[in-house]
């Protein structure tokens, strides 16, 4: 305590902060980890707020303990760097808005997991590929192409209705005969 109470009351003050707000983050980190904060969570700070229209919910008890946070450790850290006070709170509160935007980046990524990868065998339809194994003509066997969709090479059963079309053929893919078999024709 006595290092405490010989601190300036500008360093105090952001001590104070820094320690509540580091405080009340672990407590928000272990509730996360655990289930408890909510489904709410992540998506109240990234969804669109039907009344007001805009992007993010700014105010959120998440997003201000984040801006605090960055606030409260950037005045201790630039407390001593700039004789000006003023640079120490204008450092402090861009520090504070950097933790806030790092929050809203990690957010963002981690909303992205959230999507639906899946394949389709819908999407190939128009595509252009390659042929892997040859087509035998006029749908009397199976052959395989080669396709990317969405980054992804995918490989797939295939027929034609023409004549045979052999391996290293680019191809189009004309309709879907299934979940596992296109209708292709050579290009």
């Amino acid at each position: 305590m006595e290092w405490f109470n010989s601190l300036d009351p500008a360093l105090k003050v952001y001590w104070i902060i820094a320690g509540i707000t580091s405080l009340i983050f672990i407590i928000q980190m272990v509730m996360t980890l655990i289930g408890l904060d909510g489904q709410e969570g992540l998506d109240a700070d990234l969804d669109a707020d039907a009344g007001s229209g805009s992007a993010f919910q700014f105010f959120s008890l998440k997003n201000l303990t984040n801006f605090f946070l960055g606030l409260g450790w950037g005045g201790v850290c630039f407390y001593n760097t700039f004789e000006s006070k003023s640079w120490v709170v204008f450092f402090a509160c861009l520090t504070g808005v950097v933790f806030l935007l790092l929050f809203f980046f990690l957010l963002k990524m981690i909303m992205k997991l959230n999507k639906d990868n899946t394949f389709h065998i819908e999407e190939t339809l128009e595509q252009i590929a390659d042929v892997y194994l040859a087509i035998p003509p006029a749908k009397s066997g199976r052959g395989k192409i080669q396709i990317s969709i969405r980054g992804a090479v995918h490989e797939i059963d295939a027929l034609t209705l023409g004549e045979k079309i052999p391996t290293g053929s680019k191809i189009k893919v004309l309709k879907t005969l299934d979940s596992q078999t296109v209708l292709v024709e050579k290009i």
